[in-house]
């Protein structure tokens, strides 16, 4: 008698699991955790007065809180907000010919904000893992550029960068912890490009085409609403 209680049981347990465990329409989920971006390693050449010089521009990476929001449209599909506290990255100058004799120099710092808004689509697989594919849009603003300290010979100023819309692509994944608490992660390819343009020796002539085009690696704990 009492086997056949417990064994109805974990039966009705194992059959309710998969839809406890399902995103449904109107569900909300709000995630935190780390994200990194990772800017392409690309060589951004430097134009002084028109003409391509021999110098290029490279941007490093950057970690910070990552913050996203989700709305399940149903239990498939999904809108994503992904926001973050602003990113600062290193920009350092390349000078292999000795132009201006400060190859691998700091030149300045550039902080970022990349909100991105993504439909997602979550794959049925009645299990704790969720993974899911995205397709979303970006707008990456730009503000606080500025100079470093460099060798007088530099002699630059007044660095500006211009904001960015690009397309971004993703996957990831839910495992759920619980029906409310889940750990995400998820890996996307975001099209961020600049044009920066700065003064030289007080007249407005250098400029640079930078393709961030990030990837953006982030590790979230998520609450379901």
């Amino acid at each position: 008698m009492v086997k056949n209680i417990l064994t109805s049981s974990v039966l009705s347990v194992l059959m309710l699991s998969p839809v406890v465990l399902a995103n449904q329409a109107g569900d909300i989920v709000v995630r935190g955790g780390i994200t990194s971006v990772v800017p392409d390693a690309g060589k951004a050449p430097i134009l002084l007065g028109g003409a391509e010089s021999t110098m290029t521009l490279m941007v490093d990476d950057n970690t910070q809180l990552g913050l996203n929001c989700v709305y399940f449209y149903d239990s498939n599909w999904a809108f994503e907000l992904l926001a973050a506290t602003p990113f600062t990255h290193d920009v350092t100058i390349q000078d292999k010919n000795s132009v201006l004799d400060v190859d691998g120099a700091l030149l300045g710092k550039v902080t970022q904000l990349p909100p991105t808004l993504s439909a997602l689509y979550y794959f049925n697989t009645d299990s704790k893992f969720k993974p899911y594919v995205g397709l979303g849009v970006n707008y990456t603003i730009f503000f606080d550029e500025k100079f470093e300290p460099a060798p007088k010979s530099l002699g630059l100023t007044d660095l500006q960068l211009e904001g960015s819309f690009g397309l971004s692509a993703q996957i990831g994944a839910d495992y759920h912890i619980t029906d409310k608490w889940h750990i995400n992660a998820s890996v996307r390819y975001i099209d961020i490009k600049s044009d920066a343009t700065f003064d030289v020796g007080g007249q407005n002539i250098g400029k640079a085409k930078i393709d961030v085009n990030p990837m953006v690696y982030s590790l979230m704990l998520g609450y379901k609403f």
